[in-house]
């Protein structure tokens, strides 16, 4: 049985330790995760193969985190798909404002396109001192949408924001 285990705890020394401990005293395969500090707290999500029976002891090892003060939650994962071979990456920078991400997730979901990796950050520009948006993506691109549909879809969300694709 596979699960993904999603943990969220003020920084320290120990975290990813205490999250590997208990995978391991479950029976569990640690096959790949994410970890980043976000807002001063270490977030991150783990996708863990189980044994038969391994989940209850996951759950325990969970609700110890938890009372430590590493929020720790254990969720089922999905059924794994084949990869496809339509995908589109892409760099996204503008000036930073409320609602650029809705509008990215808006103008992809539209075309039926599905985000399979997004990482987002604002940064201080370094001529003006304003904050800049910057976003990393790979999405799914349906056989039915052109790359170059997806492309204009993107550079319509705004004359202030820049767009780099991959080379397809």
């Amino acid at each position: 049985m596979r699960v993904i285990v999603m943990a969220v705890g003020e920084d320290r020394p120990g975290l990813t330790k205490a999250l590997a401990d208990g995978i391991v005293a479950a029976g569990g395969n640690w096959l790949e995760s994410h970890f980043a500090r976000l807002g001063g707290s270490y977030v991150g999500s783990v996708l863990v193969e189980l044994p038969a029976g391994g989940l209850a002891e996951l759950k325990r090892a969970a609700m110890r985190m938890d009372a430590d003060g590493f929020h720790v939650s254990v969720e089922t994962a999905a059924e794994a798909k084949a990869m496809p071979d339509r995908m589109l990456g892409f760099e996204l920078v503008g000036a930073d404002r409320p609602g650029i991400v809705r509008e990215l997730s808006t103008a992809l979901a539209g075309l039926g396109v599905s985000i399979d990796f997004l990482e987002t950050a604002t940064v201080e520009e370094a001529w003006t001192g304003g904050m800049l948006f910057r976003a990393r993506a790979e999405v799914v691109v349906p056989e039915m949408v052109s790359f170059d549909t997806v492309r204009a879809a993107l550079e319509d969300i705004s004359g202030e924001i820049v767009v780099d694709f991959d080379e397809d």
